[in-house]
């Protein structure tokens, strides 16, 4: 259900304040592709493990709706019109967020908030940021995917995936179940990396992928697939670049149906436009190429 006002917020916290909460949690949905179309955010604090204040509004993103995001979050034209810009619903974000420990489930929301600071014309949000995705990768390891919905079943938490107020609940959830489940408190967290880095397998010296230079999306460098790419003699690039020729597609990525939104694949489909010769298939389709050539 899409709420078409603001929801009630506590007073604005100051971080000397003794009820304020240890962390808040952002989460936004926008209209398109470009990340400052923020059409929904939600806000949520939490002391002692506990809920403490939430905040939600729908925005007039000042932008087209895509109906691939629509397709995403279901919030149209319609619901936001006539609802605040981001530069109306600045100060109460900023308020919420200024000088405190902010969580986001990756990286994307601080990205959107910065990107609608600019466009705005209003002053940067000054917080610390908690990635989420990076806390539940070391609190559980084992799991194949740390999507929040399937951090959200696996933890049992009530979630509504794609609505930015049940986002950032469930986001905030996760991370006091992480502290419980580790021992680790908020301030380890912030002191600790959110994942090691990558030991990137080097390339193999002949192989029927050699001089090739294939970014994955989905997938760690050091994992399975990248290993596969490396003993072929390709070399495992950090991201899409000029110089990437391949983009693979794991099997399991983080992104689902939607991997056509992500940053590399977009990336990849922009090079393409400009003339790059830069191919983008699947993890199976790779494997049956690998399997013909081998």
């Amino acid at each position: 259900m899409i709420a078409s006002n603001p929801a009630p917020t506590l007073a604005d916290h100051q971080p000397a304040d003794p009820d304020a909460p240890d962390f808040v949690v952002v989460d936004v949905e926008t209209a398109c592709s470009r990340v400052s179309s923020i059409c929904q955010i939600g806000i949520v604090g939490f002391r002692g493990g506990q809920e403490v204040f939430a905040y939600e509004t729908l925005v007039d993103p000042c932008d087209e709706f895509s109906s691939f995001n629509i397709g995403i979050h279901g919030i149209t034209a319609r619901h936001c019109a006539g609802q605040p810009t981001f530069a109306d619903i600045h100060a109460t974000v900023d308020s919420h967020l200024s000088g405190r420990i902010t969580v986001a489930h990756s990286w994307f929301d601080k990205g959107a908030l910065a990107a609608a600071c600019r466009i705005g014309e209003r002053p940067a949000i000054e917080t610390r940021w908690l990635d989420s995705v990076g806390v539940a990768k070391r609190a559980w390891p084992q799991l194949s995917s740390h999507r929040l919905n399937v951090l959200s079943r696996f933890l049992g938490i009530e979630h509504r995936h794609h609505d930015a107020l049940s986002d950032a609940r469930a986001a905030g959830m996760v991370i006091v179940r992480a502290m419980e489940h580790t021992g680790i408190d908020l301030q380890g967290w912030m002191a600790k990396p959110s994942a090691a880095k990558p030991k990137v397998p080097p390339a193999a010296p002949e192989g029927p992928l050699k001089g090739e230079r294939i970014a994955i999306l989905g997938e760690a460098r050091d994992g399975p697939l990248a290993h596969l790419l490396a003993g072929a003699g390709a070399r495992v690039a950090a991201s899409v670049g000029a110089t990437t020729t391949m983009l693979v597609i794991a099997t399991r990525q983080p992104y689902g149906r939607w991997f056509e939104s992500s940053p590399p694949h977009r990336k990849a489909r922009e090079l393409q436009g400009l003339g790059a010769a830069i191919v983008i298939l699947t993890e199976e389709a790779l494997r049956a190429r690998l399997a013909m050539e081998t």
